[in-house]
């Protein structure tokens, strides 16, 4: 295989790996799961679920957040999920939807931009590197048709352009810009609610990081498959910002502190903060 992939020329990997070893793609595992369930109908699985993702724009560059919970059916099958990534040094990935097939989806676009990196000896640019995520998300068509759909948000720093951008998806791919802010997961209609109210596009990074746990706090309000802070066992949401200097996740500290803060708000007004009606 090691003389193959040397041979091969091509700047993608996941075409690579699609002509050598193509049971290693997220998607292949349809066919697994279609062999299953052909003689006994559908197959049903208590598959893990992430929610909820946020993004948001400020000067020179832009941030994402997302909550800790993941579900299985009517459970919490994990308070610590993480589901906040750096696709490579100036761009970030969040996971919505089937949250395995989603970590392996991250780990293998992951790969794909530093193959391409190390192949073409340049950078992809950033609307390559969400053109390259699309292209993963289609080939997990198959288990999208099945229910195990993925979802990603990308956001990341455009070196052309010097400003923060975001991308969001549909299950089957299609790639859409976004200006300012977005969400998604099962608890985005409530925490984008939230980002049109609290939304600013003068936000400082630390005021950035405010909104985002506001919005997340107004999700998991409304929406029990969103995780909120957890101040009991310390379990707070990941953020990251990308700007010129890279990809930086909030230390721990950092972020609990801007916790606390919301959550001692809230108890004294618990429906959070009111916009200003101009």
């Amino acid at each position: 295989m090691g003389g193959a992939f040397m041979q091969s020329g091509t700047s993608s990997f996941t075409e690579f790996l699609a002509a050598y070893n193509p049971e290693y793609l997220p998607g292949r595992r349809a066919a697994a799961l279609g062999a299953a369930g052909a003689g006994g109908g559908a197959v049903h699985l208590d598959v893990r679920h992430g929610t909820t993702i946020v993004s948001m724009t400020f000067p020179g560059g832009v941030l994402m957040a997302g909550d800790r919970r993941a579900t299985a059916g009517n459970m919490i099958a994990q308070r610590d999920i993480e589901k906040v990534f750096p696709a490579d040094e100036y761009s970030a990935v969040g996971i919505a939807g089937a949250a395995g097939i989603a970590v392996e989806m991250v780990k293998l676009f992951q790969v794909e931009l530093e193959h391409y990196e190390k192949i073409e000896g340049v950078e992809l640019s950033l609307d390559g590197k969400a053109n390259r995520l699309a292209t993963l998300i289609r080939g997990n068509l198959g288990m999208a048709m099945q229910g195990l759909a993925v979802v990603p948000l990308f956001a990341g720093y455009d070196l052309e352009t010097g400003e923060g951008r975001i991308f969001s998806y549909d299950p089957v791919g299609g790639q859409y810009p976004e200006h300012g802010f977005y969400s998604v997961g099962s608890g985005s209609v409530f925490a984008r609610g939230a980002l049109k109210k609290l939304y600013r596009s003068d936000l400082d990074p630390v005021g950035a990081a405010t909104v985002a746990i506001q919005a997340l706090y107004d999700a998991a309000d409304d929406d029990s498959a969103t995780g909120g802070p957890d101040t009991t066992r310390r379990i707070y949401p990941v953020i990251a910002t990308v700007t010129e200097d890279g990809y930086r996740r909030l230390p721990e500290d950092e972020v609990s502190e801007l916790v606390h803060e919301v959550v001692d708000a809230r108890h004294r007004s618990p429906d959070g903060p009111q916009a200003p009606l101009r």
